[in-house]
């Protein structure tokens, strides 16, 4: 059995916290026979464990503690630490795991409202659970959300070599906001939903770029922001935002512009990965061997 698990991005700029949308590439989890004890195959470092503590057993195990072990094999494109959704993939896919092993029959509100919890918040598990765009809010432990297809446009990301720990991206958000700030900030990522619900970008991309929460706070932390978003303009790009917490850039670009701006990002990025995406549209997938 296969799990198939998409990276994201999150926030879009003033939906923070709020607002992902799934990307084609994949965390893949393999399930093999039965062992002594857990076993995940990777080649993803050191730093990552291939025992019981790795995050995608510790979650299965966290729903169900008898699970028996298995022989795991783990092959991810998402890149740790850049705001692509690599440790929501990682829970998605040990809920998963738990679910087929022991028939648990999950709902995918269900999957969403776990997913969510243990993360802390529903941006990056919504979207690689569900696919597309998603919408969604926390409230206590209750999970909403909804999905909604997202325009067809050119995705450009711009993926750092440095990492950016979430903790620390989220360490220099303020921890309370002035009301008529937090208003404004929260009509601005009102207008850019529905700005993409009615497929006009150009309204979009100008809320995305206008947001209040937290690209403010965290621009000494991704300095490359800023470059990375004036680059864009000149080339024509609706839009440009922090993916997540960063430290990757993400640029919303229309198709004919695309090849030229990837162009020149990877000219003046060179040691840098700058990658094409397309939204995925279905989310987590489940293959039978």
């Amino acid at each position: 059995m296969k799990i198939i698990v998409p990276g994201t991005t999150s926030n879009l700029g003033p939906g923070f916290d709020s607002c992902g949308l799934a990307l084609n590439l994949y965390l893949t989890l393999e399930i093999g026979t039965e062992t002594d004890n857990w076993i995940i195959h990777h080649q993803l470092g050191e730093s990552i464990p291939n025992d019981e503590t790795n995050l995608i057993i510790q979650t299965a195990l966290s729903l169900v503690p008898t699970l028996t072990p298995r022989e795991l094999w783990m092959e991810s494109e998402i890149p740790a630490t850049r705001g692509l959704g690599s440790s929501s993939a990682a829970i998605i896919a040990g809920i998963e795991m738990a679910n087929q092993l022991a028939g648990l029959n999950l709902s995918d509100k269900e999957k969403v409202t776990l997913a969510s919890n243990l993360e802390g918040h529903p941006d990056n598990a919504a979207p690689a659970i569900l696919g597309d765009f998603v919408v969604a809010s926390k409230i206590q432990d209750s999970v909403y959300a909804m999905k909604q297809v997202f325009p067809d446009v050119g995705i450009l990301a711009v993926i750092p070599i440095e990492e950016l720990l979430t903790k620390e991206s989220r360490d220099v958000l303020p921890k309370i906001l002035d009301y008529a700030q937090a208003v404004k900030a929260s009509s601005i990522s009102n207008v850019m939903i529905a700005a993409i619900l009615a497929n006009d970008l150009n309204l979009a991309g100008e809320m995305i770029e206008n947001d209040l929460w937290h690209e403010n706070y965290r621009k000494d932390l991704v300095p490359h922001l800023s470059k990375i978003q004036s680059l864009a303009k000149e080339t024509g790009a609706y839009a440009t935002f922090l993916s997540g917490a960063g430290s990757t850039v993400m640029i919303l670009v229309p198709y004919s512009k695309l090849k030229e701006l990837e162009q020149r990002l990877k000219e003046t990025f060179t040691d840098w990965d700058v990658r094409q995406f397309s939204v995925e549209r279905e989310g987590i997938q489940v293959q039978s061997n």
